[in-house]
């Protein structure tokens, strides 16, 4: 019972900073010739989708309610 509560929570935490906080991604772009290495280093900042942190805040809705029940 307790553990569901706990998890309930740290889903509805997770699922509200995945509304705001973005998800740095790195890719290099470039070419190795030897022993020269000329390359770019890109940085992409992208959020996850509403849906998906809407069923994660909704996961953790529901935990909260059927851990509290029982």
């Amino acid at each position: 019972m307790r553990a569901m509560v706990v998890i309930g929570l740290i889903l509805l935490v997770l699922g509200l900073a995945s509304l705001v906080v973005p998800i740095p991604r790195r890719e290099r772009h470039g070419i190795d010739a030897g022993p020269v290495s000329i390359g770019v280093t890109t940085t992409h900042r992208e959020r996850v989708h509403p849906a998906i942190s809407a069923a994660i805040i909704a996961g953790g809705v529901a935990l909260l309610l059927f851990g509290r029940k029982r």
